[in-house]
């Protein structure tokens, strides 16, 4: 089940605030319970053999939460029982979703003759790993205490909000909030309004120029035009951010219905001025997440010019592995770990004294290169799509296709860069500003009509 469907939106979602709201908020327990309820039916709707998995994972990390305060005293013991979760939970992630990669590298690289694992990937496992990971570090490092209450941290792991497409939300953000949120009728509203700017952005900006960018992919690198790419890729580009930066919007909004306050996983990243200032924009859970637990652990930028080159590779490397199981995404982590090394290592000071639209082309054409080796699983494909970008290999600079393109999607387009740009959100901000309690509702009441009829 996805946020984006009408048996979300007309039946599970009315269904689940039904449910909660007819329970009194003194029971705090039993609103959870509620929630619990509703996301386990809610992950089980795709994928109900996976379950399992997501309630032993959840188990593992309880009942090593428990374990570990119990022997906070005995810093030995209580370490090898962080080990011992931290393995069986990146276990869960190289079984189910990296075997089958790992079992064909090995094969071609040492020969050995390896059949891959054919296993489904469970939904959400990235995400809801991480977060228990995260809890269990933080009980180790005694950053948080100990959830004792089983319901409480189940909810915690399992709340479909955020269950399957982020943000990764730690335990620390809501662990107060398990036991003592209150609802209020503005966050409730708050809550719808985000729910439906992050649905607009889904159906009406995001499948629309996906349209665009599954054209352009179906058509072989060899047949491309220049113009082709660079409508191919700005559509990829536009797709997976509004895409991605949509479900986190329809996560947070849906966490305030029930009383949650997630953070915010995405600030305008197309508005960078540096690569390094792009992560600091684009998912924001995920590249705090790997600065707190593997950067920092590591060294961070202590230890000399080497030490940090190498845990910013490391940290890119994982980076890369986390978004799939395939060489291209270790090759887009690696990349952006290099542009960020060499941000560190001089090139951001040089940068900071150009012109502020040269920093901001150079990081969109950056991040662009990016997004070609994110997009193709062919490494020789990224190499002829790079070069058609740059107007090299000999293709066309145009054809009938790629004109076509650019009548058909060119409005389109336009729109998105000037969204990504913050021109209509400052325009409608002026705009609610005279006429806030008329104007606000109205468009909301647009955007959620025109999305629940295009699906």
């Amino acid at each position: 089940m996805v946020f984006s469907s009408l048996t979300f939106l007309l039946f599970f979602l009315p269904l689940c605030l039904g449910a909660y709201y007819l329970v009194p908020q003194r029971f705090r327990q039993a609103r959870n319970l509620v929630l619990l309820l509703f996301s386990l039916v809610f992950y089980a709707w795709g994928e109900p053999v996976y379950i399992l998995l997501m309630v032993f994972s959840t188990l593992v990390d309880y009942g090593h939460g428990r374990l570990i305060g119990r022997f906070r005293s005995r810093p030995r013991l209580a370490r090898l029982l962080l080990i011992s979760s931290v393995a069986v939970n990146l276990g869960l992630l190289g079984v189910f979703k990296y075997a089958g990669f790992i079992a064909a590298a090995l094969s071609g690289l040492a020969g050995l003759p390896l059949a891959p694992l054919e296993l489904a990937l469970p939904i959400g496992i990235s995400f809801y790993t991480f977060q228990t990971m995260s809890y269990t570090i933080d009980v180790y490092r005694d950053k948080v205490p100990v959830q004792k209450n089983f319901l409480a941290f189940a909810t915690y792991v399992s709340l479909f909000p955020q269950l399957i497409a982020g943000p990764i939300v730690r335990y620390s953000t809501v662990a107060d909030q398990l036991a003592g949120r209150h609802e209020t009728v503005p966050q409730v509203a708050a809550g719808l309004q985000r729910l439906i700017i992050g649905l607009g952005k889904k159906v009406l900006l995001a499948n629309s120029i996906g349209q665009l960018w599954q054209t352009v992919r179906d058509t072989p690198v060899s047949d491309l035009s220049v113009l082709g790419a660079w409508l191919g890729i700005l559509a990829f580009a536009f797709q997976i951010y509004f895409d991605f930066s949509d479900y986190s919007d329809m996560a947070i909004g849906l966490g305030r219905l029930f009383g949650f306050s997630f953070e915010e996983n995405f600030n305008q990243p197309y508005r960078a001025d540096s690569v390094s200032d792009f992560w600091r924009r684009w998912h924001i859970s995920l590249g705090s997440w790997f600065r707190d637990y593997v950067y920092v652990p590591l060294g961070g930028s202590r230890g000399g010019a080497i030490k940090t080159w190498l845990n910013l590779l490391v940290v890119w490397f994982l980076t890369g592995l986390w978004h799939g199981a395939s060489w291209n995404f270790v090759a887009w982590g690696l990349y952006f770990g290099l542009l960020i090394g060499l941000e560190k290592a001089g090139l951001g000071r040089w940068l900071s004294r150009l012109w502020r639209p040269l920093r901001h082309l150079y990081t969109l054409l950056a991040v662009l290169a990016g997004w070609v080796i994110f997009a193709l699983d062919s490494l020789a494909d990224i190499g002829r799509y790079l070069l058609l970008l740059a107007g090299l290999g000999g293709a066309s600079l145009a054809d009938a296709q790629s004109l076509y393109d650019l009548s058909a999607y060119g409005v389109l387009l336009a729109l998105l860069t000037a969204i990504c740009a913050g021109w209509p959100q400052r325009l409608a901000a002026g705009l609610e500003r005279r006429w806030e309690d008329r104007l606000r509702p109205a468009w909301r009441a647009m955007v959620l009509l025109l999305s629940t009829a295009w699906l």
